[in-house]
């Protein structure tokens, strides 16, 4: 029996129905007129609007106004210098964003999903956004369906449409003629996912006209918020609050003064963006597209870019074995009778499975199989030999699904003959078996049978194999078969898969242990095949609990059991789901990793859901991390890509509750005692330009190797003692800079605001080299581009008052002793800040 499957791999030949799918041509002229298949496009602006979208925020028009009164009251320099550098950092924040935008879109379209269409007599792959109405379309069990269709052809289709009707049972579709119009059992909609079974369709609306479009243009909304997005609002409102205070101060201060409304009012709208960080949204922008880059130069591809900080938190990872601690690359070791004895007869049955399993039979009963996820175990079997199957020609197929755990295909064996063949899990098959055939013969599957032949695939299971069970019965010849054929079935055997650890599976283990992640197996394989694989690769087996032993428990018990247990075993989707609920309930940030149709739900509930490349359309659609390629280190590289850019974000938010907030409430003090202003409108927009400009390259700074050693969440504890602690020691030195410029130096107002103006730049510039790391400043050494940026401003600073432009900007030259007095006064301040930053961040270097 040695031969070739004829026409059984031809994987690529189309489907020979009335619908011969669209010509290329035909293909783009559709999509010129009915636009791209997207059913909610995010709102596409003109460069022009974008810029002036930018330059117009709210605190930008109110210096706008204030420069227009400048002019109207007969001062055009300042009003020329509020509006340059207006324009200057509104232009310097759209060009980066748009950067960082351009970046994070060039990575989610390499993990686009895609829809299996038959073009030119063809079928091939194409972006979703590419499909149009009268495309021929196939679907599969774990595709997304791309858009509505009509079904010309199904084979035991089960649709998920819970995203539409809230229905949580998939439901059963069939082939409608097209006379018959469309309806919905008759018809797919964008948006839901096939469970089980196969199709082929005809697109009949795509975009903003299919029903999910129309829901999605009526009811787009924002996504949950992430915790991320939720500190940055926390902090913008923190700012908020402070600079309305603060500038409702100056004014009632003004006021009462009875100086001049109009110069006070400017001075505190200036000390208003002083405050206001508003370069955070390009920051965390950068920060986050470079993190992005990063990852996917490490094989990680970020889907959403809020999800790096949660990447970097996660402390708990969820996981089943195959993929991440073997390399899911299944080889067929052994075909065995019940009695564990080698059987040929064993493994062409299997192979006869597998060579028909996920097929289209169409009415020329010719099969044509669809590759695009091919099943790991079939592909082991059809590997490993090719009897000669010539005399069977496939009949019907009863495909896989997660109740049953088999699939089943039924052959022609002779004229009026048929043969059903199942494989699937052996505890769910040997249910269905009445007789056995062990070496000897046929016999009844009496009792103690049954336990010989469980005693072989669990003894199998306990060598670290993966078993499936094969079984076959005569059928009656008949025009459909379902799943209640699957009985009174006889045991042939078992076949035996060998997936070896992946080489790197312990030490990426490890290596995530040291760095604060603790990793549990969730899998639906028995518990004798988990524990032999997590003993292979050293996993900690600090408990075992099975699937059937969740569902006795309540979920406080749960809780506390799920922190306490690395293997769970036997589990279903609905148990997996539960177990990360249970775990974040206890206040974990959870990754689940996941590439089948039965993680979507997972993949949702956790916190950050990671796939693969390789994954079927639902998983990857579920998760926000893809990865390019499987297994635990890669993973591991980009949580701490994750956390680096966390950890650089943190940097700029300290930075603008410490030294920022610290000199603008100097400023706001030294606006009560002093009889000009301690520093012009333009001075400080100007100081706060240079500040900002100084901290653009905080992105590409090193992260201390101590922070990202372990998961950090927001800590918005951390950022107001920055403020409450770190800010007056800016302001003290601020006043002792005031003192000496009144007494020692007997500056007037000129001298006076010059001397602060290169003061506050320098202390609140310098400090970036000590509030960066957690460490000692002089081991953490700084990225090159931040150290050139931020001396560089420094120097600006202290030169711009010897510059040409020192006049119209009201800066005047300062005498040389004035320089040593900084030098010491700036290197004290350092060092009082890295005395009381080590207090407050010690515990990052845990």
């Amino acid at each position: 029996m040695i031969g070739a499957l004829p026409n059984l791999l031809d994987r690529d030949r189309p489907v020979n129905h009335a619908a011969s799918g669209l010509t290329s041509a035909e293909a783009a002229r559709r999509l010129a007129t009915y636009g791209p298949n997207d059913p909610a496009p995010p709102p596409r602006r003109a460069l022009l609007t974008q810029i002036l979208g930018t330059i117009f925020t709210p605190l930008s028009l109110i210096l706008l106004l204030a420069s227009l009164a400048s002019v109207l009251l007969g001062d055009p320099l300042d009003a020329g210098i509020i509006v340059s550098i207006v324009i200057l950092s509104s232009l310097l924040n759209l060009v980066q964003t748009y950067r960082s935008q351009q970046a994070a879109e060039h990575l989610r379209s390499q993990v686009a999903p895609t829809a299996t269409v038959l073009r030119d007599g063809q079928w091939a792959e194409y972006p979703r956004p590419q499909v149009v109405p009268g495309d021929v379309i196939r679907l599969t069990a774990g595709d997304l369906v791309p858009a509505d269709a009509r079904l010309i052809q199904t084979h035991d289709l089960h649709v998920q449409e819970a995203a539409l009707t809230g229905e949580s049972l998939p439901v059963e579709k069939e082939a409608a003629p097209a006379a018959a119009g469309p309806g919905p059992v008759g018809t797919v909609f964008l948006g839901t996912s096939v469970v089980s079974g196969t199709a082929t369709a005809v697109v009949t609306a795509t975009g903003r006209t299919t029903v999910f479009g129309d829901i999605a243009v009526r009811l787009a909304v924002r996504p949950p918020e992430t915790a991320f997005e939720r500190g940055v609002r926390q902090f913008g409102l923190l700012i908020t609050r402070t600079v309305f205070f603060l500038v409702l101060f100056i004014v009632l201060v003004s006021t009462a003064a009875h100086r001049d409304a109009f110069t006070s009012l400017l001075f505190a709208v200036s000390l208003a963006v002083g405050l206001t960080p508003e370069f955070l949204p390009m920051i965390i922008a950068i920060t986050l597209a470079q993190g992005a880059v990063h990852m996917a130069r490490r094989q990680v591809i970020v889907k959403n870019l809020a999800a790096i900080q949660n990447f970097g938190s996660i402390d708990i990872l969820c996981s089943d074995k195959t993929g991440t601690l073997t390399s899911g690359a299944m080889t067929l070791d052994q075909a065995l009778d019940p009695r564990g004895q080698p059987s040929a007869a064993v493994f062409v049955l299997a192979y006869l499975n597998a060579a028909h399993d996920t097929g289209i039979t169409n009415a020329l009963n010719t099969a044509i199989l669809h590759p695009a996820h091919p099943d790991p175990l079939d592909a082991a079997i059809l590997q490993h030999g090719r009897p000669d199957v010539s005399a069977y020609a496939k009949c019907e197929e009863i495909p896989f699904d997660f109740e049953r755990r088999r699939v089943s295909i039924v052959v022609a064996t002779a004229p009026g003959e048929r043969l059903l063949i199942t494989k699937g899990a052996p505890e769910s098959l040997l249910a269905c078996c009445t007789t056995w055939e062990p070496a000897g013969g046929r016999a009844p599957l009496d009792a103690a049978a049954a336990d010989t032949a469980a005693a072989t695939y669990r003894q199998l299971s306990a060598q670290g194999y993966r078993v499936l069970a094969v079984a076959y019965k005569a059928v009656p010849v008949q025009p459909v078969y379902h799943a209640a054929e699957e009985s009174g079935l006889v045991l042939a055997g078992y076949l035996s898969f060998a997936d070896a650890p992946l080489p790197d599976a312990a030490a990426a283990l490890q290596a995530l242990r040291d760095d604060g992640v603790a990793v549990k197996i969730l899998t639906g394989d028995n518990e004798l095949v988990a524990r032999h694989v997590c003993t292979q690769v050293g996993l900690a087996n600090a408990g075992l609990v099975l699937g059937d032993e969740l569902d006795r428990m309540t979920d406080p018990a749960l809780a506390h059991v799920a922190e306490q247990t690395t293997i769970f075993a036997r589990v279903s989707p609905a148990q997996k789901n539960r177990i990360i609920r249970a775990l974040k309930s206890r206040g974990h940030v959870v990754g689940y990793m996941g590439d089948g149709i039965n993680d979507a739900p997972s993949l949702h509930t956790a916190d950050v859901g990671i796939s693969v490349a390789s994954a079927v359309d639902v998983a990857k659609d579920a998760a926000a991390i893809i990865l390019l390629a499987p297994g635990l280190a890669i993973l591991h590289n980009g949580i701490l890509e994750g956390r680096k850019a966390y950890g650089n974000v943190m940097k700029y938010l300290l930075m603008g509750t410490s030294s920022n907030f610290g000199n603008m409430f100097s400023m706001a003090g030294a606006f009560l005692f002093l009889p000009f202003l301690p520093m012009l409108p333009t001075q400080i927009l100007l100081n706060n330009f240079l500040y900002d400009l100084a901290q653009i390259t905080i992105p590409t700074d090193n992260v201390d190797p101590s922070f990202i050693r372990k998961p950090h969440q927001w800590d918005i504890g951390l950022i107001r003692n920055f403020m409450i602690y770190i800010g007056p020691i800016s302001s003290l030195f601020d006043f002792a800079t005031f003192g000496a410029l009144l007494w020692v130096f007997q500056a007037g107002a000129r001298e006076f605001q010059t001397g602060w103006f290169v003061e506050s730049l320098a202390t609140q510039t310098l400090v970036l080299f000590i509030i960066r790391t957690a460490g000692n400043p002089l081991r953490s050494r700084p990225s090159r581009p931040l150290a050139i940026t931020t001396l560089l401003v420094v120097l600006i600073g202290i030169g711009l008052p010897y510059s040409p432009l020192a006049g119209d900007l009201g800066l005047t030259p300062l005498p040389a002793a004035y320089f040593v007095f900084l030098a010491g006064a700036v290197g004290s301040y350092l060092l009082l800040v890295e005395g009381v930053k080590r207090r407050l961040m010690g515990h990052l270097l845990g």
